[in-house]
């Protein structure tokens, strides 16, 4: 769920909210429509009026085109199974053997197919003293099932802290969560192998900005973070972050997630609320078969529909128009944001 910092960073935080809730529609234009021509992977929209706080997402490993979500809190120990051609539930997986989840955030599979659902948030930035993962073999067949899953306590070895982002590196099978704070966070390492009967302590081995998913690239040598505003993608080798860059993130009203698909060609950001949608965003130096961003396109633009453009040139000076007006629009923010930020010091 998203949340904010108390006091006067809370009331920054929500005035931001609120000036991107006006702010968003103006340049988002119609919005990701249903999967261009029925192809997986592209934009698509959640269609299930069950999904309302969609706040991680993970690229199926058994099913192509189908995305893993979970609503963050409020809702129970739910797993949905999204087909990105059409934007329709495929499968509802209920988890049993976890208690009541608290505040699920993240969500991940590992190498050896197991899904990993992270019920790490923590909306008073510290007062639990524990969290959990939960962990199930992801599904051979997609249809709605009741399956048990094993649940392991969690704790930091510098002290309990909201989280976002739970991400399992793709070859070790190695955990990985990173800390939200409007100060910059922590990119945590868990143990070697989680164990159940004792807590798995996690521990801080980089610095990372605020953050509200993340994950690994296939091939496990690349991690995006993604957070309101912004995303970068970091190299990743034994266990650590190396250079980065920025992603053009796409501006969303409640930016809260993000995966890669699964041959790694693209990046996927989603978002919270009622119909809410998923954007593909072409990889540096990748383009995906059948995209419609394949040729013109920048590496790491948001890939557009091959029914948005138009021979004419319309398409293009309307995704000008749109930049130009998002770009506008965020320098605002951040003025805003600046401006509380040294009123509240």
């Amino acid at each position: 769920m998203r949340s904010y910092p108390t006091g006067p960073a809370g009331r920054a935080a929500a005035t931001l909210a609120a000036a991107l809730a006006v702010a968003v529609p103006l340049f988002a234009g119609a919005g990701p429509a249903v999967a261009d021509g029925g192809r997986p992977d592209r934009d698509f929209t959640i269609e299930d009026p069950r999904i309302t706080e969609s706040s991680g997402l993970a690229a199926s490993r058994a099913h192509p085109g189908v995305y893993w979500t979970h609503n963050d809190s409020d809702d129970g120990p739910y797993v949905y199974a999204v087909d990105s051609r059409t934007g329709k539930t495929l499968a509802t997986i209920t988890m049993r053997g976890v208690g009541e989840p608290r505040d699920v955030e993240g969500i991940s599979i590992g190498p050896d197919g197991d899904l990993y659902v992270g019920d790490i948030g923590d909306n008073l930035d510290g007062t639990w003293d524990h969290v959990w993962i939960y962990r199930f073999p992801e599904p051979k067949a997609l249809r709605d099932a009741t399956v048990t899953a094993v649940q392991y306590d969690v704790t930091y070895a510098d002290g309990a802290r909201n989280a976002e982002a739970l991400m399992v590196h793709p070859k070790t099978g190695r955990v990985y969560i990173a800390s939200k704070n409007e100060d910059g966070g922590g990119l945590y390492e868990g143990p070697a192998k989680l164990t159940t009967g004792s807590a798995n302590v996690f521990r801080r081995v980089g610095e990372v900005p605020w953050v509200t998913d993340g994950a690994f690239s296939p091939d496990g040598t690349r991690l995006v973070l993604r957070s309101y505003f912004s995303a970068r993608e970091y190299a990743f080798e034994d266990g650590r972050l190396g250079e980065d860059r920025s992603v053009a993130a796409p501006f969303q009203r409640q930016a809260e997630s993000v995966t890669y698909t699964a041959d790694g060609s693209a990046l996927m950001f989603g978002s919270e609320g009622a119909r809410s949608e998923v954007v593909r965003v072409e990889t540096e130096g990748r383009s995906g078969s059948g995209s419609g961003s394949g040729s013109g396109e920048g590496a790491g633009a948001p890939a557009k529909g091959g029914d948005r453009g138009s021979a004419d040139g319309a398409g293009e000076e309307a995704g000008t128009g749109n930049a130009a007006l998002g770009a506008a629009v965020l320098v605002g923010v951040a003025a805003l944001w600046l401006a509380l930020k040294r009123r509240r010091k």
